[in-house]
């Protein structure tokens, strides 16, 4: 429980980046992304979240883990995991295809994928350079995060006692605000009800993590290289998300797209994660056999893009 609260404490951070990003650049702003195009309303957050995972996810992570294991866990789990959605950029193109614009949803899973992927390797290689230059600033024998801070059991309690407080006041406070909001009949009440459910999305997708590395359908370890635990969480929120926008096209009312919209930004956005499947596709063909890398992102995209077509354009066809 200790190891958990972290991450969905600075679940509530990750949650207003992710709802800027989408405003500065969406339509109204900048105008870069659009949900009718291959530039996707998401992809700023999945670029900018990678970036910070090739810093703070692989570079520093060790350095950050010897000061705290806490701390670490939250940034990369918590805030850089949830920063970024595979749910929400999977249902995108799904509307694209389904709309008739094939070219477009497959051209904007590769581009995805690729500014993604480039976006955690560029953010590897500043990294390094940052760390190269502090070499040189701090005295030859010394090493970043040398001094490990002498972690006490009080201080242990303190912290867990200040993040659950912390944690506890936020998720009250944007309990108070989604039923006002929602009274007064404003969209902002899809946010604070994200803010609501999406820790329950991070402490899934937390619990799901321990399956990666392990031989889940195999006793003999030859799928022990898939994360199951990442390709599971991907997979079940890109097809709740498909199941919730076929609930908003079938209920079209105020109550029903607050509810679904809020559950999708929140729960399944956070649920899902792109960082995490960057960090390890890059580690993957950091290896002696990168195919493992490609492999691992063409499986999650086709399982997750096929079950969420049929779960989101079947009811639909039925009507």
């Amino acid at each position: 429980m200790s190891t958990s609260l972290t991450p969905c404490t600075l679940f509530y951070l990750q949650v207003l980046t992710r709802h800027v990003l989408q405003k500065l650049f969406g339509p109204g702003m900048a105008n870069v992304t659009s949900d009718q195009s291959i530039l996707y309303v998401d992809l700023p957050s999945n670029m900018v979240g990678s970036f910070l995972m090739g810093w703070f996810g692989i570079v520093f992570k060790a350095d950050i883990s010897r000061i705290s294991e806490q701390l670490s866990l939250g940034l990369s789990t918590g805030y850089l995991g949830s920063l970024t959605t595979f749910s929400g950029w999977n249902q995108k193109m799904l509307e694209l295809s389904l709309n008739g614009h094939w070219v477009l949803a497959v051209l904007g899973f590769v581009v995805g994928f690729f500014l993604s992927a480039y976006s955690i390797i560029l953010g590897v290689e500043t990294a390094k350079g940052f760390r190269w230059l502090l070499s040189k600033v701090i005295r030859r024998g010394s090493s970043i995060g040398e001094g490990r801070v002498n972690s006490s059991m009080r201080n242990h309690l303190i912290v867990m006692l200040a993040l659950f407080l912390m944690w506890g006041g936020l998720w009250s406070a944007s309990g108070v605000l989604f039923e006002k909001e929602f009274k007064d009949g404003e969209s902002s009440a899809q946010l604070w009800l994200a803010c609501l459910v999406g820790p329950f999305g991070v402490w899934i997708r937390w619990w799901l993590g321990l399956l990666n590395g392990r031989a889940v359908l195999t006793k003999e370890g030859l799928l022990e290289w898939i994360p199951f635990g990442t390709l599971t969480a991907n997979i079940s929120a890109a097809c709740i998300m498909a199941a919730l926008a076929t609930m908003k096209k079938a209920v079209s009312t105020y109550n029903c797209d607050t509810i679904a919209t809020g559950m999708q930004f929140g729960l399944m956005g956070c649920l899902s994660t792109v960082s995490t499947m960057m960090a390890e596709f890059y580690a993957m063909t950091e290896s002696k056999q990168p195919w493992k890398g490609y492999v691992y992102v063409i499986i999650t995209v086709g399982i997750s893009f096929g079950l969420a077509t049929l779960i989101y354009s079947v009811p639909l066809g039925t009507k």
